[in-house]
């Protein structure tokens, strides 16, 4: 199976081989039909600590590292 890939930017960079990403989709009013921004967000282990805040950056699945991670920094 392959593994999920997300696209998404950098929201926190203060802890140690770790940072949040958040990714923005837009869902669909049911009855209004009008479009919210939700936003999602991820603690990924960043091994080089190389992402800083407002980066955009490529994550993807992997098992956990802490509790918590469950997302790896790929670019």
């Amino acid at each position: 199976m392959a593994r999920k890939q997300r696209t998404g930017t950098v929201l926190n960079d203060t802890n140690e081989k770790s940072v949040v990403v958040g990714i923005t989709w837009l869902q669909r009013d049911r009855i209004y039909k009008k479009a919210r921004r939700k936003q999602t967000k991820f603690v990924v282990h960043d091994e080089q600590n190389s992402a800083t805040v407002g980066d955009r950056v490529l994550i993807e699945e992997s098992r956990p590292i802490p509790r918590s991670k469950r997302w790896r920094l790929v670019e």
